[in-house]
């Protein structure tokens, strides 16, 4: 007789699922400008009478968020959790070749791996399980063939993570992008698992508190005090922050002291900054998808600064950048990815996930330079058709890719369990 925290985790096929639109619908509305307002105050309209459903509700969160209410969303999402947990995804079939179950933490919308870009169009179910500080895992979860942990490294989800990686060993199907894993992709974590790899440069990246920061701004301790490599100057950002939120580069005692008078935080995170620009004086910064152990391109931003975001490279107002990126992705195989085959392989053994996202360019050697790699990052095929044609085609191979380590996991498992 099996010993019960020894024994697998039980399944039902009767689990009560909420439908939603979900949040590739609802995201891609908001990028093409549709006004979300009206379906806001409809659901809101239902939620007082007393009529709306919780996928509603879970919906409601997100446009609020969408709308820039965070506080908002994150507040009616809180609602909604406590009373139901399970959702379902618009699925592009009736009769679904196969059901994933998404591991989600109670956060704010880009803390959770956006899965659904990832199987729009596909004959895949999609259902995502909240697992909530405090309640934990249901004691049946609901029938799938493959599960895969959706939240992030962040210390939001990090009580969700633990719960998840102590049932893991009992879990009854395949379960990808283990917890334990996830973990190492914070920015300090990250330095540590993967500096040393040959042809790849990472910043040694460590944490500070304002305290030491403000010594170092008034000369009382020297940046080798707080890591050996650091040095003028260096890139700080706040710790728990993305998408450049507070990041900055500092040449100085003196601007360092400034930087802080601006910012509340007591956290923070440095690094030495890496002038990555080209012999042209432009900035290439790149995000590749990690599947299964191969390297896809997402997409190549191109600018005159070195704090580059897709955003801010406005990729879709200049012709040439663009032509550059087709070819980017074109030749990818047997260009980028071959020139740091060695280095991509190593660090996907390290880092050890099925699927995650990393944000990097190219050193003044030639070395891939890493800023951050991710399980959360926005793969998406939502830009126009008409002024990036070369990207659907190269998203739909992401895609394709990603559902076939979903299949292939899923067919291994079910291989050991008969």
């Amino acid at each position: 007789m099996q010993h019960p925290a020894l024994s697998p985790i039980g399944t039902t096929a009767s689990a009560q699922f909420a439908e939603r639109i979900g949040f590739a619908q609802l995201t891609r509305q908001a990028f093409e400008g549709v006004d979300l307002h009206p379906l806001r105050d409809q659901l809101v309209a239902r939620i007082s009478e007393g009529t709306a459903q919780a996928g509603e509700g879970l919906d409601l969160s997100l446009i609020a968020q969408l709308l820039g209410e965070k506080q908002a969303g994150l507040a009616i999402q809180a609602e909604v959790l406590t009373f139901h947990r399970l959702f379902r995804s618009p699925c592009a079939v009736e009769k679904p070749r196969l059901r994933v179950l998404a591991l989600a933490a109670a956060i704010d919308m880009g803390g959770n791996t956006p899965i659904e870009f990832l199987l729009e169009d596909s004959d895949i179910e999609l259902l995502t399980l909240y697992v909530i500080d405090g309640v934990g895992l249901p004691e049946q979860l609901p029938d799938h063939d493959v599960a895969i942990v959706v939240a992030s490294d962040s210390e939001e989800c990090r009580e969700a993570l633990a719960v998840i990686e102590r049932a893991a060993p009992r879990w009854p199907r395949p379960l990808l992008n283990r917890p334990n894993l996830i973990a190492n992709l914070d920015r300090d974590k990250l330095y540590r698992l993967i500096s040393g790899i040959a042809g790849l440069d990472i910043p040694a990246t460590v944490g500070a508190t304002r305290a030491q920061l403000t010594d170092l701004s008034n000369g009382r301790i020297a940046c080798a005090e707080i890591v050996g490599e650091l040095r003028y100057p260096m890139i700080v950002r706040p710790r728990g922050t993305h998408a450049g939120v507070g990041l900055a580069k500092i040449d100085d005692a003196g601007a360092l002291a400034a930087y802080l008078a601006e910012r509340e935080e007591q956290e923070f995170f440095v690094a030495r900054f890496v002038d990555y620009v080209s012999p042209d004086g432009l900035y290439r910064k790149y995000r590749l998808a990690m599947v299964d152990g191969k390297p896809y391109a997402c997409h190549m931003a191109i600018a005159d600064r070195w704090d580059i975001w897709y955003l801010n490279a406005y990729m879709a107002f200049n012709v040439e950048k663009r032509a550059e990126e087709a070819v980017f992705m074109l030749d990818f195989d047997h260009a980028f990815a071959a020139r740091h085959k060695a280095a991509l392989d190593e660090m996907s053994r390290r880092v050890g996930l099925d699927y995650f996202i990393v944000d990097c360019a190219e050193n003044q050697q030639g070395e891939l330079l890493v800023f951050e790699a991710d399980n959360t990052a926005v793969v998406h095929n939502m830009d126009s058709p008409a002024v990036f044609p070369y990207k659907p085609p190269q998203m739909r191979k992401i895609f394709a890719a990603f559902t076939a380590m979903l299949s292939r996991h899923a067919e291994a498992g079910a291989g050991s369990a008969s």
